[in-house]
């Protein structure tokens, strides 16, 4: 299947964030990741389905893989265990730095002015947890 075929997913902001992020799935270190409930919505997207393949694009927006969803759960933030935060290959110690992280981000200023204000972020806020495969990298 042609990468232009399938939905891009889109890490982060480009740049560093999204490189390391990219690198991270590419490598294998990174098998889950994690989005903001609010996000979806403002955008007005479907939530991702397990199943569901998408086109993992670098900072320049080139296709450079094809992940497959294999689950798929909206959960609040305090459900995000220790395991998941290993799996999103970045480093994480555990779930609490998990946490601290993805509030940081969560609240960040590109995030806030894409929503139109700074969220709440804490125990309760939903996250659309995703687990993933690594179908296809593009050398």
């Amino acid at each position: 299947m042609d990468h232009d075929d399938l939905p891009p997913l889109e890490l982060a902001f480009p740049g560093p964030e999204r490189d390391s992020g990219v690198a991270a799935i590419l490598s294998g270190h990174k098998t889950a990741l994690t989005g903001l409930l609010a996000l979806y919505r403002h955008a007005g997207e479907e939530l991702p389905t397990a199943g569901q393949r998408l086109s993992v694009l670098d900072s320049a927006n080139r296709p450079v893989a094809t992940i497959e969803l294999v689950d798929v759960r909206v959960v609040p933030m305090a459900e995000i265990d220790d395991a998941f935060a290993l799996a999103e290959g970045r480093g994480y110690e555990d779930a609490a730095h998990w946490r601290a992280a993805h509030t940081e981000f969560f609240q960040s200023t590109g995030v806030s002015e894409y929503l139109g204000h700074t969220p709440v972020i804490d125990d309760s806020t939903l996250v659309v947890a995703q687990q993933f495969r690594l179908v296809d990298p593009t050398p």
